[in-house]
């Protein structure tokens, strides 16, 4: 956590060294404003709720004037391992499927590199509600785990509490309405007119995310049919909301609701993983070569909750950190030996039942019951696997995101307790004894936890 305070004003300035734009303040520097958890203004933003897309902008921007070699349309299936000469297991490259336009696979190649850098992201698309990318299948913490590598705290899944509820069948991406309407005075309410927060916790609407979710979540199990899946968000009080929010503005009005004069539908959704790939800030991990950053690691900073922002400010640490690492000394080459054969996956028509699956029973509320009945459906899809089927991306992130969900399933299982964002209705407290993190590898094909 110190590195990571002492380090994000550098990494912003660095930002803006390269051309990221943030808002300005009203007299000078840069506007800040608060979020969830918050106690004071430190969060800087661009295009008031666009700040992910001007980083990812200017990221994007400075790999094309750095001339740096970008393979479109690549898959990475499996890490290639070797080992070094005094016997140390390595890194030896990835085992890439180029795909065509369709997502079918044109041809499968090992590109050799003695440094590894996975940036995947997390897995929230495991999900059938999420504020994540579809992309964003959980493929490198997947790629890590078959290689051996341990990954820790998979169980702890941030739920963002305000995602753009649009109905009771609505699946896959979903708009995240960001904390910040909440820092700038939004409440949430119920379909009564209650208030969600009232008496809930100090900072009521901007508490922390998970506390704000899992309110949310029984409130709506209290609620009647037909109003039991989502709440409202009433942000009609805030001045030059359509200026302050524009991307928010647009989703709302893309649905028909026009949040300056009416209340906005929400809904929790899968938005952050605070677990993932063993790693340091650094990015290196139990396996030589190999090197993790942003969501698909684990560094230990989120803890069981990550406080809200903190995730860019992670990536941009975390990346500059390895960046300027393998600037100075790249890991010792190995030749590679241990190459994955061609494994069974599983067909993308089974990505459905998996992502309801999770929604139903490994959500923000966990019951054992639900964490049983997860494990049976995680179960029969496996028994679906087969080598028969057609390699092509969906089928690959189908296969992947079956590996992520039945290690979540199975760490939601083994903490038999409430802490974070991880909660199970049957151990509501935290308790001292599981103040550790638990790891979670694949052993002969097998997820274990310890």
């Amino acid at each position: 956590v110190r590195t990571l305070v002492s380090e994000a004003p550098t990494a912003i300035r660095y930002l803006m060294e390269l051309g990221a734009s943030f808002d300005p303040g009203a007299h000078e520097g840069v506007a800040l404003t608060r979020e969830g958890g918050h106690s004071h203004r430190r969060i800087v933003h661009a295009g008031g709720d666009q700040s992910g897309a001007e980083v990812q902008r200017t990221l994007d921007e400075s790999v094309r004037l750095a001339g740096v070699q970008v393979v479109e349309k690549a898959f990475g299936i499996d890490l290639v391992i070797g080992h070094t000469k005094s016997g140390v297991r390595a890194v030896a490259g990835v085992k890439v499927a180029i795909l065509d336009s369709n997502g079918g696979v044109e041809s499968v190649g090992i590109v050799y590199a003695p440094a590894v850098i996975v940036a995947t992201g997390g897995y929230g698309q495991v999900y059938a509600s999420t504020s994540n990318p579809p992309a964003v299948t959980g493929d490198g913490i997947a790629l890590a785990l078959r290689a051996g590598v341990a990954a820790s705290d998979l169980e702890f899944i941030q739920f963002h509490p305000t995602v753009l509820w649009v109905g009771s069948e609505a699946t896959g991406q979903q708009a995240l309405i960001s904390e910040a309407v909440r820092g700038e005075g939004a409440i949430l309410l119920d379909a009564a007119g209650g208030r969600v927060m009232a008496g809930v916790h100090p900072q009521e609407d901007l508490a922390p995310r998970d506390v704000v979710a899992a309110a949310i979540s029984r409130r709506m199990a209290e609620a009647p049919a037909g109003v039991d899946d989502h709440v409202y968000l009433d942000a009609r009080r805030i001045e030059n909301f359509e200026e302050r929010f524009p991307s928010i503005t647009a989703s709302c009005r893309n649905v028909g609701i026009d949040p300056v004069t009416e209340l906005i539908p929400v809904s929790p959704a899968a938005h952050y993983v605070c677990g993932g790939v063993k790693a340091t800030l650094d990015g290196t991990t139990s396996l030589q070569g190999l090197f993790v950053v942003g969501e698909a690691a684990c560094t230990g900073v989120h803890g069981a909750n990550r406080l809200a922002s903190n995730s860019l400010t992670e990536g941009v640490v975390a990346g500059t950190r390895v960046g300027r690492a393998l600037s100075w000394s790249l890991p010792e080459i190995v030749e590679p030996q241990e190459v994955e054969a061609d494994g069974a996956l599983i067909d993308s028509y089974h990505r459905a039942a998996l992502r309801n699956a999770m929604s139903k029973y490994v959500g923000v509320l966990r019951t054992p019951d639900g964490l049983e009945a997860a494990s049976a459906i995680l179960r029969t899809l496996a028994d679906n696997a087969s080598a028969a089927v057609v390699p092509t991306r969906k089928a690959f992130e189908a296969t992947n995101m079956l590996t992520i969900a039945t290690a979540v399933v199975a760490a939601a299982k083994a903490r038999t307790e409430s802490r974070g964002c991880h909660r199970r209705t049957d151990f509501a407290e935290p308790l001292a004894a599981w103040e550790r993190h638990l790891m979670c590898r694949i052993v002969d094909g097998r997820v274990e936890v310890d």
